[in-house]
């Protein structure tokens, strides 16, 4: 099953944040927008295996 999910990326100070507005806890930050995209890929990733184990 895919499931669409909105992100929501903002220019900070330091570079950029970025959130799934749909999965609490997944957010990052990163210097240049290439590098929050690829970190919140990753904390999409690790959340979801996290929440699938724990369903087993």
């Amino acid at each position: 099953m895919q499931e669409k999910l909105t992100a929501i990326f903002q220019k900070s100070p330091y570079g950029y944040i970025g959130y799934i507005e749909e999965l609490p806890g997944a957010n990052t930050q990163g210097e240049t927008i290439e590098e929050a995209r690829t970190n919140l890929s990753e904390a999409v990733h690790l959340i979801l295996d996290a929440n699938h184990n724990n369903l087993q």
